[in-house]
């Protein structure tokens, strides 16, 4: 799971980053508002961690720029304001959480774990799921109709962001610099290639159709036969 933290206090955010990482999360950073409001807009991260007092803008104003944009990534609002209203006014502008500073790291790790559990779909051990797909989360492998399709490791990344990102058109370099990450040395036609590879692994337990092409735009995972 990859997580935008945008705090600026410099001890508070190499901590969490410390600490997020040690759980094996994939972590970047910003230490204001604009910076991480062009950072998130990239569109491929599982969970936004927002401090809400930021210089530039704020973090109730960033989250309601991405809102208004169609961004339904999960966000959790980091603040020292304690309110009944302050709680109310970072809900109400589309947080999905709020923490209380201080707070306990494991506090932290348990809202992130359910926050991600929500939004992505995942069980209690951590799999994933959609339709007739199933992926354990511990083997690169799924199991797609009761049958077991074995994985390399970036087919299994792809097909689970896939998963995570269900019914939601994702664009060809949404999903490169997400799977393969922006400085890797391979191009945008490594998407095509690799949906080419995961199709044909699918194609014997019937799931193959769930993944639509968005013509001149990207892919999209949809558990139906429709053309989209």
């Amino acid at each position: 799971m990859r997580v935008l933290v945008v705090e600026d206090d410099r001890n508070l955010r190499e901590a969490i980053v410390s600490v997020l990482e040690d759980e094996q999360y994939e972590v970047d950073t910003a230490d204001n508002g604009h910076d991480g409001l062009l950072i998130a807009e990239q569109g491929i991260y599982d969970l936004l961690v927002l401090d809400i007092m930021l210089p530039g803008i704020d973090g109730i104003a960033l989250i309601q720029k991405l809102r208004r944009k169609g961004d339904s990534t999960p966000a959790l609002f980091l603040t020292a304001k304690d309110s009944v209203e302050a709680r109310v006014r970072g809900l109400d502008a589309g947080a999905d959480d709020y923490l209380i500073k201080p707070f306990a790291i494991d506090e932290l790790l348990a809202r992130i774990r359910a926050l991600l559990r929500r939004s992505k779909g995942m069980g209690a051990g951590g799999e994933l799921s959609y339709g007739a797909i199933v992926l354990p989360g511990n083997e690169y492998e799924a199991c797609c109709n009761g049958l077991t399709v074995k994985l390399t490791s970036k087919e299994y990344e792809l097909l689970s962001y896939l998963v995570q990102n269900k019914e939601q058109i994702l664009k060809r370099d949404q999903i490169f610099n997400r799977v393969w990450g922006i400085d890797s040395d391979a191009n945008e036609t490594a998407v095509d290639l690799y949906i080419h590879y995961l199709r044909k692994k699918l194609v014997p337990s019937g799931c193959d159709h769930y993944i639509h092409t968005i013509r001149g735009v990207g892919y999209m995972l949809k558990a139906n036969d429709n053309h989209v």
